[in-house]
């Protein structure tokens, strides 16, 4: 607002005028002098510059507000911007209705647990058209380790929702509306953030997935200091978009091996507790999300999936299974999302 053009401030034309012939042509301009100064350069009496510099000041300076008001605000911004359903009765309930929209949602887990397989689900789900539950929307699709697979999208499709993909040239209309980017380093994922940025303002773009964060920016940057550096610009930008957006923003991470030294970061890590420190050494190094602390502030809601020893089986109101309950499997969670056997 400091470049802004005095002459579009809808200051009287006579003074607009002189600010002009004086050179005092952005706001930047007229605040970095004093009123004196002004009334030396302009000529005119110190009422007149007072009026003047009263009219800029309003119009480049963000009225004031209160922690009351920033927090209604932001209170009227969560109940109107909705939920992206996940089709998983005990998920939903937990977030109140699905993924929320202007927020990031990171899905944590090592590979081959089915963060992309979840990925597909969701891009299927914001493409649906509303009419049938979903977002009737366009898809953004940042495909960093190239594990999109068209071929496995309309496969869900068909075994999840029959009814449209077995129409004529729904499939392919629901995946026309998936756009796929594929950067190949950090700097054209940087690129491609600016692009996304533009897209929102002109398509009906309902959900934005980054698959993955974490590959690029480890891939590239093995040092902690230059790491968490190029992640903070990152950061703030995709938490932007969100916010600016008000679509929900999913975001795959990758775990790490952490030993027992080090000090505790997330709270699904509070097992380590009860681990006595003079048996830390003989203790296995267990998993933890990549990316740090930092990236942890910025994201809103983080799905952690973990591979436990055997099967974990949840009920409809995702709820583990115990005793001869989990001889039967009569619940809809991983099968209806992956479509494969575990």
């Amino acid at each position: 607002m400091a470049n802004k053009l005095i002459k579009q401030m809808g200051l009287p034309n006579s003074i607009a005028n002189i600010f002009t012939a004086r050179n005092i042509i952005t706001a930047k301009d007229a605040l970095s002098l004093t009123e004196f100064e002004l009334m030396e350069q302009l000529d005119v009496g110190m009422a007149e510059v007072k009026s003047a510099m009263a009219h800029i000041s309003e119009v480049v300076c963000p009225p004031c507000q209160t922690a009351l008001l920033l927090m209604e605000q932001r209170v009227r911004d969560e109940r109107s911007a909705g939920h992206l359903p996940t089709r998983l009765r005990g998920l939903d309930e937990a977030l109140c209705g699905g993924l929320p929209f202007g927020v990031v949602t990171e899905l944590v887990g090592p590979a081959g647990i089915g963060k992309t397989q979840f990925c597909l689900k969701l891009s299927l789900l914001a493409s649906l058209p509303a009419n049938c539950g979903g977002l009737d929307g366009r898809v953004i699709y940042i495909d960093v380790e190239s594990k999109f697979s068209s071929r496995r999208l309309i496969q869900i499709g068909i075994e999840n929702f029959p009814e449209i993909f077995l129409k004529k040239g729904m499939a392919q209309e629901m995946a026309g509306r998936i756009v796929i980017l594929r950067p190949t380093s950090l700097s054209e994922f940087t690129e491609s953030l600016h692009h996304v940025q533009v897209s929102l303002l002109q398509k009906q773009v309902k959900l934005l997935i980054i698959d993955s964060m974490a590959a690029l920016v480890l891939g590239e940057h093995d040092c902690g200091a230059s790491r968490q550096q190029v992640l903070g610009w990152h950061v703030s930008f995709i938490k932007s978009l969100a916010e600016f957006s008000r679509i929900p923003i999913v975001v795959t991470n990758q775990v790490r091996s952490q030993t027992g030294d080090e000090p505790l970061t997330f709270s699904f890590q509070a097992r380590s507790h009860s681990i006595k420190k003079e048996d830390r050494a003989s203790y296995d190094s267990h998993l933890v999300a990549a990316l740090g602390i930092n990236w942890a502030h910025a994201v809103t809601i983080r799905l952690v999936l973990e591979a436990r020893s055997g099967l974990v089986l949840l009920d409809d109101d995702g709820i583990e299974m115990k005793g001869s309950e989990i001889n039967t499997i009569h619940c809809q969670g991983q099968k209806a999302l992956f479509n494969s056997e575990w």
